[in-house]
């Protein structure tokens, strides 16, 4: 089933510069919009889930920290009952937008009063509607998940250091946490009486990977919180020598002591062919967080940074708007050419199978550590994992 397409007209949206979006979409990935897969037995965790999906988008400021205004998109379990249309549409360019084909707006909050809290922090100048297809599939299991737009070092507002930026991230997710749980006791509030508070988690990608860690670790002067249950950090840099990003500073890595210090589950996912985060930061993850309950090294044989972004998308979209691959070099498409060509021709790893299989573990993971489901075990183990060619799999 596929989640998702692009598509035209439709819900107003963002107005930045043409070259603007295209270079940062380009560079840090949008969507990765594929077909779920199956597995055997109820709900399996690479496949749509049993909840309809609703979204919203919304704007919070965060007074203790100089007003700072995050653009937030939130992604919830439906009761069936409550499902419609239309669809959503998430805004690209203009006219130019990604049309959804199980979320839809403002329609009501499952009934059910204890779905666990998740954070998804994006990549490094990114954007926040970076992993769709991942954020409508946690929903569908019965998350609610938050994805902010980290202002300063985002698409719309690249204007902090890498260190600046660094500083913010993990202070965004606990404002994100806050924000939900004041939500969660305000009676007049759609998600009143419906966050479970002591099922937190952060997901993130890349810089968000970082963050993902950082809010158990502690980051850039920020202190771990202490709420966050459960992380999932995807090609994150953990050392600061494996890492190809020339504005890196300080904060570009993570000590063993910081490692060591975290308690939580954790779940390491990276491409095997990532040059921009290259899967040895995993190992040394894997290796160095020694007092987590349960630590899971997930390797996607064959994936570069880019499979977990959905370049391909976004090139595939510009082919269809009539923009063709041969115009790109020395346009504002410049950008794209290596990734795309390195993430979506037929000779390299399917984009959309790097989808199924974040998806799969991203899910069981959270249903085992957050919902405290044991029949997703089975999705955890190397049994399981040597059933899937594609994946090099660790569990401690």
């Amino acid at each position: 089933m596929k989640h998702c397409h692009w598509g035209a007209s439709g819900r107003g949206g963002m107005n930045p510069s043409v070259h603007a979006l295209f270079v940062s979409l380009f560079l840090h990935g949008l969507v990765a919009c594929g077909d779920s897969g199956s597995e055997p037995g109820p709900n399996p965790p690479d496949a749509f889930g049993t909840f309809a999906v609703g979204h919203q988008q919304f704007i919070v400021v965060d007074a203790a920290r100089d007003d700072r205004s995050l653009l937030v998109d939130i992604w919830y379990p439906v009761d069936a009952e409550d499902a419609g249309t239309p669809f959503t549409r998430y805004p690209l360019l203009g006219e130019i937008g990604l049309d959804s084909e199980v979320s839809v707006d403002e329609v009501p909050v499952s009934a059910r009063t204890n779905h666990p809290l998740l954070v998804f922090s994006h990549g490094f100048q990114g954007i926040n509607l970076q992993s769709i297809d991942l954020m409508e599939t946690l929903a569908s299991h019965g998350f609610i998940i938050l994805s902010p737009e980290h202002t300063g070092n985002a698409q719309a507002s690249p204007t902090d250091s890498f260190d600046e930026a660094a500083a913010n991230r993990v202070p965004d997710v606990a404002f994100m946490i806050d924000t939900m749980l004041a939500r969660n006791v305000d009676p007049r509030d759609a998600f009143y009486d419906r966050v479970d508070e002591e099922r937190i988690g952060v997901v993130g990608h890349s810089f968000g990977g970082m963050t993902a860690i950082g809010a158990v670790a502690g980051w850039a002067g920020a202190e771990p919180d202490p709420r966050v249950d459960a992380i999932v950090p995807i090609s994150a840099v953990i050392q600061s020598d494996l890492q190809s990003d020339s504005r890196a500073g300080p904060n570009a890595g993570f000590s063993e002591v910081q490692l060591a210090s975290i308690g939580v589950p954790t779940m390491l996912i990276g491409g095997t062919e990532d040059v921009n985060v290259p899967i040895a930061n995993n190992e040394i993850g894997f290796e160095r967080i020694t007092n987590a309950p349960r630590v899971y090294k997930v390797d996607i044989i064959g994936a570069n940074h880019n499979h977990f972004a959905g370049v391909c998308d976004i090139g595939d979209l510009l082919i269809e708007v009539g923009l063709s691959r041969e115009s790109w070099p020395g346009g504002p498409a410049a950008d794209l050419v290596g990734p795309y060509d390195a993430t979506c021709t037929p000779d390299v790893f399917p984009i959309e199978e790097a989808s199924r299989l974040t998806n799969l573990y991203t899910v069981a993971f959270f249903k085992r550590h957050l919902s405290d489901d044991l029949s997703y075990d089975r999705f955890l183990t190397s049994e399981f994992a040597n059933t899937e060619p594609a994946i090099a799999f660790l569990v401690r």
